[in-house]
């Protein structure tokens, strides 16, 4: 499939939908490592912790030193928290919620 394609859409939010009806953490882990490839989970993995290391107040630089990660991937990740309403910033007040 092409990113224009409308099944993208479609299957994406389906997806999203089976993730968010399960509420197992571990179920949603083991799908995720079925689902990607080793170098995919460790991209995934790295831009989560950039997320965490940017709302904890850490400099970018070192940041991509910490996680061997660029700093073009950083600072998209600084300009989605910064966005009104931003996914990055909900999910991460819930997780802090859950803690």
């Amino acid at each position: 499939m092409i990113i224009d394609d409308p099944r993208v859409k479609t299957n994406l939010s389906d997806l999203a939908a089976a993730l968010a009806s399960t509420g197992d953490s571990g179920l949603i882990e083991d799908f995720l490592r079925c689902l990607l490839t080793p170098a995919e989970i460790a991209d995934i993995a790295a831009r989560w912790a950039l997320v965490k290391d940017l709302d904890a107040g850490l400099p970018q630089r070192e940041i991509a030193r910490n996680l061997g990660i660029s700093l073009c991937k950083i600072t998209r990740g600084s300009r989605e928290l910064k966005k009104p309403n931003s996914a990055w910033r909900r999910l991460l007040k819930l997780t802090r919620a859950e803690t």
